[in-house]
């Protein structure tokens, strides 16, 4: 970005959402006055004129807090005409820890902002998630009402998923991605940055719903319909915020897209690409087809809540299944747009830390693409009890079987890869270990749902919490703290303190097993989901799964302690501390600004451990590379 894009920060977009939320509320007193209904009654402002300055002010004065950030400014200057400035790259790369709070367009600054905003609403959503079980920790009321605590699982449910999982892949990704390929940037890095601002957005409308009249948003993060068309006015910060957290993620998927189909490295073919690249490929290719499904769906939220549409009113013959069809399109796919960028790090991680070449290397890559295709086909298992026509069961019992294949292929890949090898048990290879345990029990017990009367039997019951928890938590989770270890001596040029990386894992593992463990349990006895009050018998249970719950998220703040403590002061790092043969490693730790003093030049795969002589990327004298590093930078800063 240039210059001019310098000078707005936090402060100039924090006017704007201002004079942004004034102006909505202008608009507002100006239409219903004009048309006589008064917005001014008895000294105050009437409810419904609350609820139309609140609901246009979520859609409109976030658009206005970008502008004041300034991430449109390159955009608003083309826009009028202007002849184009030349590009002096002013707003790329950090110096201090203030060019990580202004719109930058370095991958890498972009990465880091992605990941330590994600950990943020982590650390908020799993807050959520200990008032949740203090509540659970004996029957009654405790602490919270029932509609507070349906607030409560609901807004920790939607922060976990839009804002943690989802995003911090990105971030991961957004970070090494390039690296990985040799390329100088993403190929759109002012429409990067804009990706990136559109999340906190989200996060902060979902947090903020606890002070919306009325209260949060306690439809759960499925927001099912009639239930979320006829909420309090909270509901609309969980419908306008997923859209936010969709137009992030669809912008980053693009960018992820067209960087690896346009700007590898010379001899770096497809089947050369770690597969952390197909990974994100595949990723990629499943977040741009599916998630306009869950905006569309939001969007008929919208639309009946505000304008009175009649999609899912069933008393206007609105038809709210055609909701949960919708929805679980997009909603399905997701859970696989939370699961193959971690299938990615693990890889990294086995292949270096047991010093082998990966197994069935193509099987992988090929698995990966075949779960983008069966993931469309499967989406009504969520469906079984919603009363949808019985015929359509059986085949998405049979898919739902049939997607385990190409999952089971990575399990036995994997293993087959740790076999004799020369295994380094330090903390990223303890946590993808982990997760190649946690992940596969929670595949198991998702084929058990996939089979009708089994699932029909326990459909809403602890048993379907255990099972998201364990695929989701022990999944996705086990793999984004591998990856953050693993690449951290990368982001940051420190080592981390291996001794608390250790304690971290094992403080997870063990209190992650006694939480949900037991779910499936009292899931089976029947114990329901999504209620604040339960039966005397689950009592003891309850009490076991609330006090592991408060180790586990003890053990995150082991993890948080670990990450700055080590960022602040840590060991340095060398460029390559693992040893590893992809790309990222054969450069400085961090990175130079535009990742490769010269341009390497692929030429062999990225995991020939024990092959003599192999050499994964080579670098072209720095004559010739001086003029093509600065043509691949040009082209990358040009490209939007």
């Amino acid at each position: 970005m240039t210059a001019r894009l310098r000078a707005p920060g936090l402060t100039r977009a924090g006017l704007f959402l201002v004079l942004g939320t004034l102006f909505c509320a202008a608009i507002i007193v100006a239409v219903r006055e004009a048309y006589g209904y008064p917005v001014f009654a008895d000294g105050g402002i009437v409810p419904k004129a609350q609820n139309a300055i609140l609901l246009l002010s979520l859609l409109i004065a976030p658009l206005w807090f970008l502008v004041g950030l300034g991430a449109f400014d390159y955009w608003f200057y083309w826009a009028a005409g202007k002849r184009t400035r030349p590009e002096d790259h002013s707003g790329h790369g950090a110096t201090s820890w203030k060019d990580y709070f202004r719109v930058n367009t370095d991958h890498k600054v972009i990465g880091i902002q992605y990941v330590v905003t994600s950990f943020f609403f982590m650390l908020i959503g799993g807050l959520l998630a200990m008032l949740v079980r203090a509540e659970l920790a004996a029957p009654g009321s405790q602490f919270v009402d029932a509609n507070a605590f349906n607030g409560l699982f609901s807004v920790h449910a939607s922060l976990m998923i839009f804002l943690f999982i989802i995003p911090v892949f990105a971030g991961l990704a957004n970070y090494v991605l390039p690296l990985m390929i040799g390329a100088p940037d993403m190929a759109f890095p002012r429409l990067n940055a804009l990706s990136f601002w559109m999340l906190p957005i989200a996060g902060v409308m979902m947090t903020a719903s606890f002070f919306a009249p009325g209260g949060s948003f306690s439809t759960g993060w499925t927001a099912y319909a009639p239930l979320s068309t006829s909420a309090p006015i909270g509901q609309m910060f969980f419908t306008i915020g997923v859209q936010f957290a969709g137009a992030s993620s669809i912008a980053t998927a693009l960018n992820f897209l067209v960087t690896i189909i346009t700007m590898r490295a010379p001899g770096m073919s497809f089947w050369r690409m770690p597969l952390l690249v197909w990974a994100n490929f595949s990723t990629s290719l499943l977040v741009v087809i599916a998630t306009p499904f869950i905006a569309a769906s939001q969007f008929f939220v919208l639309f009946d809540y505000a304008l009175g549409f009649n999609f899912f009113r069933p008393e206007r013959d609105g038809d709210i299944l055609m909701y949960q069809h919708v929805f679980w399109f997009y909603s399905h796919p997701a859970v696989y747009i939370m699961m193959l960028p971690g299938f990615g790090i693990i890889s990294e991680v086995l292949a270096v830390k047991a010093r082998k070449p990966i197994f069935g290397y193509r099987m992988m890559a090929f698995s990966l693409l075949a779960i983008v295709l069966l993931g469309f086909t499967v989406w009504a298992h969520h469906m079984f009890v919603s009363g949808m026509q019985d015929w359509i069961r059986i085949p998405m019992m049979v898919t739902t079987a049939i997607i385990a294949v190409p999952t089971g292929i990575k399990i036995f890949s994997w293993l087959a890869t740790l076999w004799k090898g020369v295994l380094h048990m330090d903390t990223p290879m303890l946590w993808a270990l982990g997760f190649i345990t946690m992940f596969t029990l929670g595949g198991i017990s998702g084929v058990v749902l996939a089979m009708v009367p089994m699932d029909i039997y326990v459909s809403d019951t602890y048993f379907i919490v255990a099972h998201i928890h364990y695929v989701l938590y022990g999944g996705s989770l086990f793999t984004i703290y591998a990856g953050v270890y693993y690449w951290f001596p990368k982001m940051t040029g420190r080592m981390f303190d291996e001794r608390l990386g250790k304690i971290h894992f094992w403080m997870t593992f063990v209190s992650f097993n006694a939480t949900f463990g037991p779910m499936h349990l009292v899931g089976v006895k029947g114990m329901p989901r999504r209620v604040a009050d339960y039966a005397e018998e689950f009592a003891a249970w309850n009490l076991f799964i609330s006090l592991s719950s408060f180790v586990l998220g003890l053990s995150t703040l082991v993890f948080i302690y670990n990450m700055v403590a080590s960022w602040r002061g840590g060991r340095r790092a060398s460029a390559n501390p693992w040893r590893a043969l992809t790309l990222e490693w054969q450069v400085t730790s961090p990175p130079p600004v535009f990742n490769f003093d010269r341009i390497p030049t692929v030429v062999g795969g990225p995991y020939e451990y024990g092959v003599p002589g192999h050499v994964h990327g080579i670098m072209e004298p720095a004559e010739e590379a001086r003029p093509k590093q600065a043509a691949g930078a040009s082209s990358a800063e040009e490209g939007v």
